[in-house]
């Protein structure tokens, strides 16, 4: 039997127990609790897909997707969006090394972008009631509005997460609760993400075509 390829686990009396094991129990049993919670909220997001799609058509003599949704302003908010999940991608990077200071200022960015979204949905949203297309004007907008601001509501509460992590960070430095606690964050930002690119491709660019 060839023994060169097995492995040979021995306790290191000198391991840094300073920084974060991904391995161990608390943050295993934490991670997988989380991915149980994205999933309750796949489920959420999926019924709302399944509504609007039932719903799109059904404008009750109102406009249509094509004649409200502007393109552009769409294309620059969902830029704002992908880029955020780029910069706290880099602050998990910085984590990983320790890297107080820099974790910081890449939350930052995220937060400055993901406001960015969050103020040009609300705008849009704005323009819409303040031409009479509101939810209550048609069974469509009805699951527009239910769709898109619920996805801007998680994005909302992300904010708020991400203030409350970098207050932590400054406070307490990376440790192994706020490495843990960023690793939950960064799953459900970039879930929030994910759920984005769905909402810009089957909402605004079919709605637009």
């Amino acid at each position: 039997m060839d023994h060169s390829l097995t492995i040979h686990h021995t306790r290191d009396p000198h391991a840094d127990t300073r920084t974060p094991d991904p391995h161990q129990d608390t943050f295993s049993k934490t991670i997988l609790g989380f991915w149980m919670y994205l999933m309750t909220d796949c489920l959420l997001f999926t019924s709302l897909f399944a509504t609007y799609a039932v719903l799109h058509n059904s404008t009750f003599g109102g406009p249509s997707s094509r004649q409200l949704f502007s393109l552009p302003s769409t294309i620059v908010e969902t830029m704002a969006l992908l880029m955020s999940s780029v910069t706290c991608g880099f602050a998990m990077l910085a984590a990983l090394h320790n890297k107080k200071k820099k974790i910081i200022v890449w939350l930052a960015a995220s937060f400055l972008l993901g406001a960015c979204f969050v103020a040009i949905e609300l705008s849009e949203f704005s323009h819409l009631v303040h031409e009479g297309n509101s939810w209550q004007r048609s069974a469509f907008l009805s699951s527009f509005f239910a769709l898109v601001g619920t996805h801007g509501f998680h994005v909302s509460v992300g904010l708020l997460w991400m203030a409350v992590m970098m207050g932590q960070v400054a406070f307490y430095g990376v440790t192994v609760h706020t490495f843990r606690r960023l690793a939950v964050f960064s799953m459900f930002w970039h879930f929030l993400d994910l759920v984005w690119i769905f909402i810009f491709t089957f909402v605004y660019l079919m709605g637009v075509i």
